[in-house]
């Protein structure tokens, strides 16, 4: 096993374009690390890079001790788990498995002993004289798996590997790699497009964007303190509330103006962001998450830690409910938000960005909330978890130094 550290990566293409960016990215031995981002963020590029699959432009990349900028994939010792499994149709599950051991000449009691332990670690000891086309896309999935165990490499790379999963079949595939990862202890970057698999599997997550890391934390720490506009509006599901705010001093308390909102920002919110206090007067985005609103009527919160609403669409789903209301408040419009909404492909929801009909917000409302479609009501909101962004840079607001730090936080 082996940790991998990019230094200074770039990938240019001929036309000029740069896929991959000034990567300064160190990868510990045993690490699960998982590249998010949207299409095109080069994400994908980066782990094709780690295999040789793509040419390094400039920087050093390592495995181990190793520069292996111009090693050839086949002797990177790496094993890649591939979107598209990659089987051999005309081969038994048994001899998918061990194909890469017998193109390496491994002696055939060897083979016979690693495949029987994957199978055996998978599942698949059922299985093992099957074709591929007899296997469900959960089964296909973990032969993939198989293949890349018995070679007992230095780090695992997989590409969106379960993209052509059904959702059902994606939750409990991201639990066993997860619990299989962590069983073997092997170096693995795994490249998803789907944040909450980034969220549910990652020892620590890198968000990248147009070719460039953004931040790279534990999930937790992505939550909560989101180095940037984009990491805040990225992660999470469903995504931030983010609206344009004045932050103004009423009746001494700092308060969050957004339309004729007015969302009173108290102690533990100062304490928490203290280089707040040097926005008064000024403008911000501010960052609402769906589980920090809640019906006022249940959550009785204070009055001036309110907004108010008018239901659009209900989404009840037994434990909880999503709720979409309109407020007079003003979407963020800035080119992060711009780009989130053309990924989630939500570009035109939410408010036109000028004031004109409103926000449309969305708020995860416990399941006795009794709010009808077309009601004006109260939400309350948690103003100990708001997050503060700068309209100007995009970055956090925090404790007044943070706009300095790098992408690793």
């Amino acid at each position: 096993m082996a940790g991998v550290t990019f230094e200074d990566v770039s990938k240019i293409y001929p036309d000029g374009t740069r896929a991959v960016n000034d990567i300064d990215l160190e990868i510990r031995d045993g690490e699960f690390m998982v590249l998010v981002g949207p299409s095109g963020c080069g994400k994908t590029t980066a782990l094709r890079m780690v295999a040789g699959l793509e040419e390094i432009s400039e920087g050093v990349l390592r495995i181990g001790d190793r520069v292996v900028n111009h090693v050839p994939p086949r002797d990177r010792d790496i094993a890649m788990v591939f979107q598209s499994y990659a089987l051999y149709p005309h081969l038994s599950v048994y001899d998918n498995i061990a194909f890469g051991l017998k193109l390496a000449k491994v002696p055939k009691d060897e083979i016979d002993k690693r495949v029987q332990q994957a199978a055996k670690v998978l599942g698949l000891e059922g299985f093992l004289k099957r074709k591929p086309r007899a296997l469900s896309g959960g089964q296909r999935q973990r032969v993939a798996m198989g293949r890349a165990i018995v070679r007992q490499p230095q780090a695992f790379l997989m590409d969106e590997p379960l993209s052509n999963l059904d959702a059902k079949l994606r939750v409990q595939m991201r639990a066993e790699i997860a619990r299989l990862q962590d069983d073997l202890g092997v170096t693995t970057i795994y490249v998803t497009h789907d944040q909450v698999e980034a969220m549910t599997m990652g020892d620590r997550v890198a968000v990248m964007r147009k070719g460039e890391l953004q931040q790279v934390a534990s999930p937790q720490e992505l939550y909560d303190r989101p180095r940037n506009l984009f990491v805040g509006g990225f992660i999470g599901s469903p995504a931030m509330n983010l609206v344009d705010a004045r932050l103004e001093r009423t009746n001494g308390a700092l308060t969050a103006v957004a339309g004729s909102q007015r969302i009173a920002l108290g102690d533990e919110t100062l304490s928490a962001r203290p280089a707040l206090t040097s926005y008064e007067g000024r403008n911000v985005i501010l960052g609402i998450r769906p589980e920090d609103l809640d019906d006022a009527a249940l959550a009785h919160g204070d009055e001036g830690r309110c907004l108010t609403g008018t239901v659009v669409l209900r989404e009840a789903l037994g434990s909880e409910i999503m709720v979409h209301f309109t407020t007079d408040a003003r979407t963020a419009e800035t080119d992060e938000t711009r780009e989130l909404a053309k990924d989630a492909g939500t570009e035109g929801i939410g408010g036109d960005g000028d004031g004109g009909t409103g926000a449309t917000l969305v708020g995860r409302f416990g399941a006795r909330s009794r709010v009808r479609d077309g009601e004006t009501i109260q939400i309350s909101v948690d103003t100990r978890a708001l997050h503060f962004f700068d309209p100007e840079t995009g970055l956090g607001i925090y404790d007044g130094d943070d706009t300095t730090k790098g992408a690793s936080g």
